[in-house]
């Protein structure tokens, strides 16, 4: 049978089209589940492509996140004290290889302003450095801010990082436009970036990590003392997939050997990133703090 031009492939992509625009601006969808189905079949359809359907995933996910949700935790904050060393400066610029550093006067709690990383090459023509001259006013949010929100305002104000502060006052955090970027288009590497397994593993509290999915079972096993199989699949997000049986999602939850693993990212067919928390004394879980990049 001959397919008729109402029939072919463009007439299937008008009638989903319309029927997208129909439920858009006249049937408003009632969940963001509901949403997500409607944009999947116009992914399905070629309206939409991969990475524009995580893209959208990612902003509506974002809009539900706080400051406190992704932050860098305050210990793990790399900081510049005032009181310290000129060279000890320089000497973290390197080691951390970031662009921006909360300066503090002997306390983590009395940030008097943020450096750029580049100010310090005046160290190399200016004879009496005074850091102060070069920073500028921190920016402080609580940490319920809602990361959509704080995103608008980062781009309005041009600022690219805040300081998070709990109901008292306290630093708690600090968070960059980077941070909130990465939830929405994922992971965002540069030329400082070290790729190493010890990057997988980002201490969050006692007995509590984030940890990628991708992360190698191998590498797993050696940091939590487990000995989870890698027969059957290669890292992490493949194991919890398949004690899930089902595609994860943000939010699943599933116990094994002393560890309470919790979805926290996930795209259309695979998860990005768990919270992985001990729930028993079966494995002796590592207490060194891996760090998070700023």
């Amino acid at each position: 049978m001959f397919e008729t031009q109402e029939d072919g492939p463009s007439s299937k992509a008008r009638n989903l089209l319309a029927k997208l625009s129909g439920k858009l601006f006249h049937e408003l969808p009632e969940s963001k589940t509901d949403l997500l189905e409607i944009l999947r079949e116009a992914k399905d359809s070629k309206l939409v492509n991969e990475d524009a359907f995580q893209m959208i995933e990612g902003v509506l996910e974002v809009m539900q996140l706080r400051a406190d949700d992704i932050m860098v935790p305050r210990t793990q904050m790399k900081v510049i004290d005032i009181h310290s060393k000129k060279n000890d400066w320089v000497r973290t610029v390197i080691d951390s290889g970031h662009s921006r550093y909360p300066v503090i006067d002997g306390d983590r709690d009395n940030v008097v302003g943020i450096l750029h990383a580049k100010d310090l090459l005046h160290l190399q023509v200016e004879k009496n450095y005074d850091i102060r001259k070069h920073l500028r006013e921190p920016v402080f949010v609580p940490e319920s801010k809602l990361c959509d929100v704080l995103l608008k305002e980062f781009r309005q104000k041009k600022h690219h990082m805040a300081l998070v502060v709990d109901e008292f006052g306290s630093i708690s955090g600090l968070i960059t436009i980077e941070d909130v970027l990465e939830e929405i288009v994922g992971e965002i590497d540069d030329e400082f970036d070290v790729s190493t397994s010890e990057n997988n593993f980002t201490l969050t509290g006692a007995g509590q990590w984030k940890v990628k999915a991708s992360t190698r079972i191998e590498d797993f096993n050696e940091k939590f003392g487990t000995n989870f199989s890698d027969t059957y699949y290669d890292s992490v997000g493949g194991l919890i997939s398949d004690e899930l049986e089902h595609v994860p999602h943000v939010g699943d939850k599933i116990e094994l050997k002393g560890l309470r693993f919790k979805v926290l990212k996930a795209v259309d067919k695979q998860a990005q990133l768990f919270q992985v928390e001990k729930v028993s004394d079966y494995p002796d879980l590592p207490a060194e703090s891996a760090e998070k990049s700023q």
